[in-house]
């Protein structure tokens, strides 16, 4: 039998390293995929069975080429994980066209870009997608008219890719993570901030990668195997209560 063979975007850190994790533990071959080289070099450095590229998902042309480079090397692909995004925050009017371009090319057109270009491949194992969008998607939130538009755009892309692409065996879901323990976050949230989480989120913690990580795993396993073209929010409850967050707005 074949080994699964999963790209994952965004390797380098965060969600998209977890899940290369949870996905390795699982038995598959993983290409980890991100635009920063000397970080994705870090982190795939002595891990087994991974290809690191370092790719841009932004760029057709760099797409085009992860595919080629993953399928020369592991000759098929049944999981593809969407993850590569960035964000860039900040009021309405003084976002710029070019931040708002910036922030669309990769979380949007980035998802378009590389299940266009994974299609055929999927196809001939009756794939799994897994895109990665926010509970910023979910629920609007001030400082997020570029990261918020887009990760929602990237809710409704997911659908209809699997209202397409379902026809081919192929399934497409999405999880909305609410506010994580990365390290990024934890750099930038003030204590006010982090307490105006805790208040609002029902479970009253951040989440942690490797619970996003989890969910991602869930719905490219088998067991998900009837599910396709959902939106899943890993936030701890946080998309449901509807609570505004003050903290946030200075």
């Amino acid at each position: 039998m074949q080994e699964t063979v999963a790209i994952v975007t965004g390797a380098a850190r965060g969600i998209g390293l977890a899940t290369t994790e949870v996905l390795s533990e699982r038995g598959m071959r993983v290409v980890m995929v991100d635009r920063d080289g000397t970080a994705l070099s870090d982190a795939a450095a002595g891990r087994q069975n991974v290809l690191a590229l370092t790719h841009d998902v932004s760029d057709p042309d760099a797409v085009a080429a992860m595919i080629r480079d993953t399928l020369d090397w592991a000759g098929r692909l049944d999981v593809l994980i969407n993850n590569a995004g960035v964000a860039e925050f900040g009021p309405i009017e003084e976002t710029d066209f070019a931040t708002w371009r910036r922030v669309m090319a990769t979380n949007l057109d980035g998802v378009f870009l590389c299940v266009q270009a994974a299609t055929e491949a999927l196809r001939a194992t009756g794939g799994r997608v897994v895109n990665i969008a926010s509970i910023s998607g979910l629920r609007a939130s001030t400082l997020r008219v570029a990261y918020g538009t887009s990760k929602a755009a990237v809710i409704q892309l997911t659908k209809q890719q699997a209202a397409e692409l379902g026809e081919h065996g192929i399934r497409v879901n999405c999880v909305a993570p609410g506010p994580v323990r990365t390290k990024l976050a934890m750099a930038v949230h003030t204590p006010e901030i982090i307490k105006a989480y805790h208040d609002a989120i029902p479970l009253n913690r951040y989440g942690s990668e490797r619970e996003i990580a989890e969910t991602i795993g869930f719905l490219v396993s088998d067991a998900a195997s009837y599910v396709t073209g959902q939106v899943i929010a890993a936030d701890g409850g946080f998309e449901s209560t509807g609570v505004g967050l003050p903290a946030l707005r200075k």
